[in-house]
């Protein structure tokens, strides 16, 4: 009988996704190849139903076929949402040249963690779009669920990268022991509750040890 996935399991997946016919992502190697001849797949594993890939495509894992292939089409408000007529904004142009930067139309910049394209330069303006270049596009994605993981080591490493945007130094006893500099501890209680949920075993902080002795060290030469 052929295993099915479901809400909150950890599972690998294989994708390529296409916006009008045309790919824009992939992590299968033949596709990955037509975007990028040098680029090497990423294996991704995501809890279904926890926001990790776009809504539309997450809620059609659910009750999907472990190791078959499947085409899923997503409508743009369940993709990368509708454009936002908001979000296309004039910026003084020497925002940019007072940090090296020389605008010009078509260009793809980072601006507050955020993909901003410039629209057009206009004497001492710039006119730029933060919408996502996939915004108000109906999707299609190929997908196959390649495998369910079991391993708890396998699922916290990417229950971190999706909270945390990295993986710290862990070790799983009975909590998940997180180590690391003090500032990790804010987010080691933040998301406590959620690796609890979908993994079984909170987080517990504990301060490195020579990260604390650099910490006293320079609370005493305060």
């Amino acid at each position: 009988m052929a295993e099915i996935a479901k809400k909150k399991d950890f599972v690998e997946l294989k994708f390529s996704g296409y916006a009008n016919g045309e790919l824009f992502d992939s992590n299968i190697e033949e596709d990955l190849k037509k975007l990028n001849p040098k680029a090497k797949p990423k294996e991704l594993i995501i809890a279904i139903g926890q926001g990790m890939i776009v809504e539309g495509l997450d809620r059609e894992l659910d009750g999907k076929e472990i190791g078959k292939e499947y085409e899923i089409e997503v409508k743009a408000k369940d993709g990368f949402g509708e454009r936002k007529r908001e979000l296309v904004k004039t910026i003084p142009l020497k925002v940019f040249t007072e940090k090296e930067i020389y605008p010009r139309a078509g260009m793809v910049l980072t601006m507050d963690n955020m993909l901003a394209r410039v629209i057009a330069v206009s004497g001492a303006r710039v006119v730029t779009d933060f919408n996502n270049p996939l915004a108000s596009k109906d999707l299609k994605y190929k997908i196959k669920i390649v495998r369910k993981i079991d391993d708890e080591k396998e699922k916290a490493k990417a229950l971190f990268e999706f909270v945390f945007r990295f993986v710290p130094e862990f070790e799983i006893k009975e909590e998940i022991v997180v180590r690391g500099p003090k500032v990790l501890e804010h987010y080691v209680k933040r998301f406590s509750d959620k690796f609890r949920e979908l993994i079984g075993k909170g987080l517990k902080f504990e301060e490195k040890e020579e990260m604390k002795a650099n910490s006293d060290a320079k609370d005493k030469k305060d």
